[in-house]
C-alpha cells in the first residue's frame, strides 16, 4: 500500500537545525558534507530528500530496537522530507548475512508473507501514514531476468565482499559461504537505486551492505546515497543487541503489561542506554532522566516502563501497566482478565486417573507449555504455582473438579474450569 509523498516546494528548516536534529543520537553519517549538500539543495530547489529503511520481515514482530532508526525516519518526515519504508519481502528471502557465522536458514514466500502481514501497522505507531511511501521490493526485484542480474552482479568483486568482516571471518576459518549471500547487499543496494534514495538508515552493523549501495548507485549513473548509521539497543538480557532470534525483544506490538513487565526486568546497567535510544526523551528531559536512574534505578526503570507503554498503545496505557504490575507484583492479586480454558476432567490427553488430572499435561493443553516435556521441565524447576501455591515435580496431579488458577513464571497465567 502506497501513500502519498509530501509535496514539493515544501519549507524545510534552516540546514543547520537540520544537522542538529540528525546528529542527535546517530553514530555516523559518511559522507557528512555530502548530506550538507543535499540538504542545501533541497532547501534551494523545494524538493525533500528521499529517506529510506528496510526492514526484512525474517521475524512477525518489529521491537522498540527497530524504533531506534524509525524515530529518525519520523524527524526527516518532521522536517519535511520523503520517507520510504521498505518491506524486504524479498530479501527475506534470502536473509541478510550480517553477523552470521553460518548460511541463514531460507524462508517459505507463505512465511514471509506471514510475517509482513503487520508491518506496516507497527510502523505507523511511530511514522505518519500520510506522509510514508510503504514499497515491498518484491515490486522490483522479483521481475529482474538473468540479464539484469548479471549487470548488478558485475558491478561489485568478490574481493571487496571479502572485506566485509563477518565474510572474511568464515573465509579464513574455512566456513563456507553461499553465492547467494553475497547477492544480499547488491539487491539492498538495488533498492536505493530503484527509489533513488538520498538517505539511507540503518544499525551500526549495516554499514557494509549500506556502503555497498553508494557504489552501486554511482554504477547506475546516480548520486550516492548517504549512510546514516544509528545505535544498535542491547535487548533485556543485557548482552545481546535486541533481537527475536534471542528473545530478549520488547514488540512495538506487544501488549501494554508485556511492554511495561519486559522493560521493568532490564538489568539497572542498561537503563542509561534504553532512556537514550528507547524513551523518545531528549536534551535537558534525557538529562535528567539518566541523572535520576543513577539515584533512583528503580524509579526511573518504573518511569521508563510507563512512557515506552504510552509511546506505543497511546496516552494513559503506561499508568494502567503500571498498576497492572503492582497488581500483579507487589500485592500478589490475579490479574483481571486471566483467559479461561474450559476442559473435561475425563480428557483422555490428561491421564485422569481417581478424580485427578497430570498438571504437565494441562499445562500443556491450555498453552502455558508448549509440550509435555516442556511442561515437566517447569514443575521440576518450580516454575508453576496452582492458586498461588508452587506445584510439585514433573509427577503433580491435580484434582479434576472446579477451577484453579495456573501460572508459570510471573506473568503467565491462566484460569481452568473443569466440567463432566
Amino acid at each position: 500500500m502506497k501513500h502519498r509523498s509530501c509535496p514539493s516546494n515544501v519549507h524545510f528548516p534552516s540546514v543547520s537545525e537540520q544537522m542538529d536534529a540528525i546528529c542527535q543520537g546517530a553514530l555516523e553519517i559518511v559522507p557528512e558534507e555530502a548530506l550538507v549538500r543535499k540538504l542545501e539543495r533541497s532547501a534551494l530547489t523545494g524538493q525533500p530528500l528521499v529517506v529510506k529503511q528496510g526492514f526484512d520481515p525474517t521475524r512477525a514482530d518489529l521491537h522498540i530496537g527497530h524504533a531506534v532508526s524509525i524515530r529518525k525516519l519520523r524527524a526527516f518526515q518532521e522536517m519535511g522530507h520523503d520517507v520510504v519504508f521498505v518491506v524486504g519481502d524479498y530479501t527475506a528471502l534470502i536473509g541478510d548475512p550480517t553477523g552470521r557465522s553460518e548460511l541463514r536458514p531460507r524462508l517459505t514466500e507463505e512465511e514471509v508473507a506471514e510475517n509482513a502481514r503487520t508491518y506496516q501497522e507497527q510502523a505507523f505507531r511511530i511514522l505518519d501514514p500520510a506522509r510514508t511511501r510503504v514499497e515491498h521490493n518484491s515490486t522490483w526485484l522479483r521481475p529482474l531476468q538473468l540479464a539484469d542480474i548479471l549487470k548488478l552482479t558485475a558491478q561489485y568483486t568478490v574481493a571487496r565482499m571479502l572485506e566485509r568482516d563477518d565474510f572474511a571471518r568464515r573465509y579464513q576459518d574455512g566456513r563456507p559461504i553461499s553465492v547467494v549471500e553475497f547477492l544480499y547487499p547488491l539487491m539492498q543496494a538495488y533498492d536505493s537505486v530503484v527509489l533513488k534514495a538520498d538517505v539511507e538508515l540503518g544499525g551500526s552493523d549495516q554499514k557494509f551492505n549500506l556502503l555497498v549501495a553508494r557504489d552501486i548507485q554511482e554504477r547506475y549513473g546516480q548520486e550516492p546515497q548517504v549512510c546514516l548509521l544509528m545505535p544498535l539497543l542491547r535487548g533485556t538480557d543485557g548482552a545481546h543487541k535486541m533481537s527475536k532470534s534471542y528473545d530478549n525483544y520488547v514488540g512495538l506490538a506487544d501488549a501494554p503489561d508485556q511492554q511495561y513487565g519486559k522493560t521493568m526486568s532490564i538489568p539497572d546497567a542498561l537503563l542509561e542506554e534504553w532512556l537514550t535510544l528507547a524513551s523518545g526523551l531528549g536534551g535537558a528531559e534525557l538529562a535528567a532522566a539518566v541523572e535520576g536512574a543513577r539515584t533512583e534505578p528503580y524509579r526511573a526503570k518504573r518511569d521508563l516502563a510507563a512512557r515506552v507503554v504510552d509511546t506505543y498503545h497511546g496516552a494513559g496505557a503506561g499508568a494502567a501497566a503500571s498498576e497492572a504490575f503492582d497488581r500483579l507484583f507487589k500485592r500478589r492479586e490475579i490479574p483481571a482478565d486471566v483467559p479461561t480454558v474450559q476442559v473435561s476432567a475425563q480428557d483422555p490427553a490428561l491421564a485422569p486417573a481417581d478424580g485427578t488430572v497430570s498438571l504437565a499435561r494441562l499445562l500443556a493443553r491450555t498453552g502455558l507449555a508448549s509440550s509435555n516435556g516442556d511442561a515437566a521441565r517447569q514443575l521440576d524447576q518450580g516454575a508453576v504455582s496452582v492458586d498461588g501455591e508452587r506445584a510439585g515435580g514433573r509427577d503433580a496431579r491435580l484434582a479434576a473438579t472446579g477451577e484453579a488458577v495456573l501460572q508459570k513464571g510471573k506473568r503467565h497465567f491462566v484460569r481452568v474450569r473443569f466440567d463432566g
